[in-house]
């Protein structure tokens, strides 16, 4: 059902893809750098969940109601960018996303909740698993939904594991950050700017 050529390709593009930067990837880091390796993983696992919940959508055909009904496009369009400008002024006024202080740390329940909240209303993910995954899907192949979700699944999980290694990552500069609180206010500053334009993005995204 799929060439190993085929495989190996789909999957450099989603390494590819995954890696650019972004809202999702940014949290993983943060929670890398705040609470080490466990949250980054967690954040990274919501991720993931949230690109398979994207999938599925795409493969039951929900996406592509989003993409062609106008009002179902700016309901989600709307929630996504209001979510993500409300991440990115959270950010930016409390300096918080990335932080050393113990009272700042989050319990993992909120932490799982937020990073799967950014890549459920964010309806860019979705257009793009609906643009991006059909290309490598063949009916030559077998059942086209099963491709679907195999291709998924496997974006999901690539999601997961690379956004762990981003955040496990990010953690070990923790120690040398904690002596530099002007380099973690940029940091932040920095996070909370990209969470708005990243909302802005989305608010300005068109279903055509």
């Amino acid at each position: 059902m799929f060439p190993f050529e085929v495989w190996l390709a789909y999957t450099a593009a989603c390494v590819l893809l995954i890696v650019s930067p972004g809202p999702d990837n940014l949290l993983a880091i943060g929670r890398g750098l705040s609470q080490g390796w466990r949250a980054a993983l967690v954040s990274s696992t919501a991720s993931g969940a949230g690109i398979l919940f994207h999938v599925l959508l795409a493969t039951c055909g929900l996406t592509l109601l989003m993409k062609t009904s106008m009002l179902v496009f700016w309901i989600v369009k709307g929630l996504g960018a209001g979510y993500l400008l409300w991440l990115g002024i959270k950010a930016l006024r409390t300096r918080s996303l990335i932080s050393f202080e113990p009272a700042a740390r989050q319990p993992m329940r909120a932490i799982f909740l937020s990073g799967l909240l950014s890549a459920v209303l964010n309806p860019k993910p979705g257009l793009f698993v609906l643009a991006f995954i059909p290309q490598f899907v063949s009916p030559t192949r077998g059942d086209a939904s099963v491709q679907m979700l195999i291709y998924g699944a496997w974006f999901a999980l690539l999601t997961t594991v690379v956004f762990a290694l981003m955040g496990a990552f990010a953690s070990r500069l923790a120690g040398l950050l904690q002596a530099r609180p002007r380099v973690v206010a940029g940091l932040n500053i920095g996070a909370g700017s990209a969470f708005v334009a990243a909302g802005l993005s989305v608010a300005t995204l068109s279903n055509k």
